[in-house]
């Protein structure tokens, strides 16, 4: 998704072991939190400098369950996953993210759906999340530049909302909204893309069981720079597809124009499923390097989900559709 060479290796990237949070630890801290998924956002709007971790701007929340979809890997540190980051409307640089999305307020935080939907309405997120399990997801994330991390996300499976809306026969796609508010977003000043940034899935994708919103990550509400209060995680695709701060979900029939794809056609097809056998045409696909690595490894078919999702795509041409 960067534009320009890909990141060197950052002192910051090298993390000492005891910040990471094993699987145990972090569903205890989750079950013991006082604050419900009523309350998952207040407090959200803090941060920090770049460099610092603001922890205390997350809120603990309670009733996590973990998730059997999870991966076993080895989690990135909060540091890392708190200070390295894409998300445009806050700046182009990893650090930007951190440096400046302190100025976001988000709460109160409504969802508008619509389209094809039999309930169409804007949702107070409280109200849209909260009769769902929130459950512990370890997932991998991997962006199309060639790093990935592997991420504690608190969240629901997004089937879980959409069988709420009850989607009509006419919907095929979803499309997402990104938050546009100039005022507390530096980067919406920067004509990157065409804003307010827009994603889309084929519905089908949207109702896979590993495709998640989230609310949180280590147990604790979302900070402003991974996309608070509320982000797509589609694990399989690259990370770009994973649109942050949701205000509208809007039924649709034809596949949706998304972001990156009006922005460079070329570059960024629809789907954007991770595939090691398709270079992007600045450089190749085929190897990654996990934040926190020296050395890259191989890139897996479906980020590693192939066994899942690969159905998804029977006997389309995974060359041609991108």
């Amino acid at each position: 998704m960067l534009i320009g060479r890909a990141p060197g290796i950052r002192s910051s990237e090298i993390t000492p072991e005891r910040l990471y949070v094993n699987r145990r630890e972090f569903i205890r801290a989750a079950s013991g939190g006082a604050v419900g998924a009523v309350g998952l956002l207040a407090g959200v709007g803090e941060a920090g400098l770049a460099g610092s971790v603001p922890a205390a701007a997350q809120q603990p929340l309670s009733g996590v369950s973990a998730s059997p979809l999870s991966t076993d890997e080895k989690l990135n540190s909060f540091e890392d996953i708190t200070t390295y980051n894409n998300f445009y409307e806050f700046g182009t640089d990893k650090s930007d993210p951190a440096r400046y999305a302190g100025s976001l307020t988000t709460r109160p935080w409504t969802v508008k759906v619509d389209g094809h939907v039999a309930r169409p309405a804007e949702y107070d997120l409280d109200d849209l999340i909260k009769p769902h399990q929130l459950e512990e997801r370890i997932c991998r994330l991997r962006c199309v530049e060639a790093w990935s991390m592997v991420i504690p996300w608190v969240g629901v499976p997004l089937a879980d909302v959409i069988g709420r809306m009850e989607p009509t026969g006419k919907a095929k796609f979803v499309e997402f909204t990104t938050l546009y508010r100039p005022t507390q977003m530096p980067g919406l000043l920067r004509p990157v893309l065409d804003w307010p940034y827009v994603e889309g899935l084929r519905l089908d994708e949207a109702m896979h069981p590993l495709t998640i919103l989230a609310v949180g990550l280590y147990g604790k509400s979302l900070l402003n720079q991974n996309g608070a209060p509320i982000r797509l995680v589609v694990p399989w695709k690259y990370g770009f597809k994973s649109i942050k701060s949701i205000v509208r979900m809007r039924f649709v029939e034809n596949a949706p124009p998304t972001a990156w794809a009006v922005a460079n056609p070329r570059e960024y097809g629809f789907y954007s499923n991770v595939n090691p056998d398709v270079d992007h045409p600045r450089w190749s696909q085929a190897r990654e390097r996990r934040i926190g690595e020296f050395f890259r490894r191989p890139t897996l078919m479906f980020n590693g989900y192939a066994d899942q999702v690969a159905s998804l795509y029977a006997g389309m041409d995974l060359k041609k559709n991108y």
